[in-house]
Formats: C-alpha cells, structure tokens, sequence
C-alpha cells in the first residue's frame, strides 16, 4: 500500500513537471521561477569566563524554490521548502533542531467569478532522522517519509495582490514504516501502516512589505476530519525578514503546530537568527 501511494505521489509530480515542459515549449514567458537559498547561524563562546555560561553553536540551512505558471484562465502555483538544522550546546552531542520537506501543488482556474475552482496536493515529511531528546538516550521517533503527511483538496480559492485563500473539501494520508503510532487504529487489532482521513482544508498565504526592506510571510492551514470534526490539524508559520543588504538578512520565525496525533499539546518554534541567502534564480 504504501508503494502504490508513493508512486502516486510520484505521477502527479511527473504530470506537473510535464505540463511544466510542455508549457515551456508552448510559451517561456508563462513561467515565473524563484530559488532562495541560506544559511541562519547562532554562536556563543566562552573562555575563562567567570560568570558562567556555555559554548553554544547553532546553524540552520534552509531552500525555497517556486515555479507558478499562469496563461489564459489557468494558474498554477508551485512551492518547495527545505530546512534541516543543528544546535550543539556545551560538550553535548549536535541535535537536529529543524528538519522537513514541505512541497504544495496549487491549480486553479478563472471562471470568471471572485473565488476560483482549485485543486491542490501537499507533501510533508522530514529529511533526516528525528529523535525525542527529552528521554536518555534520545529515542528515534521518525525518519524519512516515516511518517509522511500526504493530502489533496478541491473548493474554491480567492486570491488578491498580497494575500490568497482556498476552501475545500479534503482527504489526508498518514503513511509510516516503522512508526506506526502515527497511523494505526488502536481500536483494532491490525498495525495500520496507512491512515486515510477525509475531511476539511483551510489554507491562507499572505506576503506583506511593512517597511522597505522589512517583509512578512504567513502560512495558514487547517485541516478539520469528519470522523473526529472537533480535533483539527493546525499549522501557522509566521516569517519576519529584515534585509541588510543583498547577501544579509535577520530572521524571525514563529512556528506553531497542533497535531494531536503528535502531540496533545501546541507545538511552539522560535528562532531568531542572522541570515546569509542568495537567490540563484
């Protein structure tokens, strides 16, 4: 089962990167591609220092590549993200601090109309290992697509200059391999590797430029289940960039996530890092 979802996945990317080529050949123009990639490091060090205190290193690399196509009354909207980082705090071993792969597949089309009809796919897993630091030792709790939060939407979207939402009509798909607590049913005597969960998404983006130089971007999604409409996945990222100059920047992220499956509680990450980016496209 898992092997049939994962090649799923697999053709719908293929579709899209050939419609993608297609779209190339037919009109170049149509295409708007965009590459960020960085480097946010935090670093404190200590030598004969009497008032206390501990050597600490923290780094966090991170890539953000769009290609949004938009030609006649159809849009297509493309985005990956990449994060994967490390902190390393006095003689103690270097833990992994932020690790995901987050990839969205947006198509919409104009029927002339304020809101337009839109079908979405969303990938999430992380990239590395992921391990429980507050028990000793640390214990592994997930891996690469293990698990790997898979879902698709159709609805309505409604989109201005700064600022898009869309509202649809959902299913979800929790894939594991050896982590099954994210996917099994307990009421049952089987170990489910997959979970199939129908349900209702909310997704808002919105890009700001509060002052010159000075922007903010926020993702919003929710994602409610029929089966339990009360217990909602919820996940708000929330980045603050202050550009210094071409090469420069101060980063403030604010992530928040709810998922019970998880954990009961929220789900809080903050960083505030000085940031080296480059665009290659």
């Amino acid at each position: 089962m898992k092997s049939n979802l994962t090649l799923s996945t697999l053709i719908i990317f293929l579709i899209g990167i050939s419609i993608s080529i297609k779209a190339q050949n037919t009109t170049k123009t149509n295409w708007n591609f965009n590459g960020i990639v960085g480097l946010n490091i935090s670093q404190t060090s200590f030598t004969n220092w009497s008032q206390g205190g501990e050597n600490s290193f923290v780094y966090s690399f991170f890539a953000n590549f769009a290609a949004n196509y938009s030609a006649g009354n159809i849009k297509v909207a493309n985005s990956l993200k990449l994060t994967f980082g490390k902190s390393k705090l006095g003689k103690e071993p270097y833990r992994v601090n932020d690790n995901e792969l987050f990839l969205q597949d947006v198509f919409t089309y104009n029927v002339g109309f304020k809101v337009e009809p839109y079908v979405s796919n969303i990938f999430k897993t992380i990239l590395a290992d992921g391990y429980d630091y507050g028990v000793t030792p640390a214990k592994k709790i997930a891996s690469f697509f293990d698990p790997a939060y898979i879902s698709q939407s159709a609805g309505f979207a409604y989109e201005r200059k700064s600022f898009k939402s869309r509202l649809g009509l959902g299913i979800q798909e929790t894939v594991t391999n050896n982590f099954t607590v994210y996917s099994d049913d307990p009421a049952t005597p089987e170990i489910e590797k997959l979970k199939v969960e129908a349900g209702i998404e909310s997704v808002t983006e919105t890009k700001l430029e509060l002052a010159k130089n000075f922007i903010y971007k926020g993702y919003y999604r929710f994602f409610g289940r029929f089966k339990e409409i009360s217990n909602w996945d919820v996940r708000m990222d929330n980045t603050f960039s202050a550009k210094i100059n071409e090469f420069m920047n101060v980063n403030l992220n604010v992530l928040i996530i709810y998922k019970k499956i998880e954990s009961p509680k929220t789900q809080v990450k903050e960083a505030l890092q000085l940031g080296f980016s480059y665009a290659l496209f």
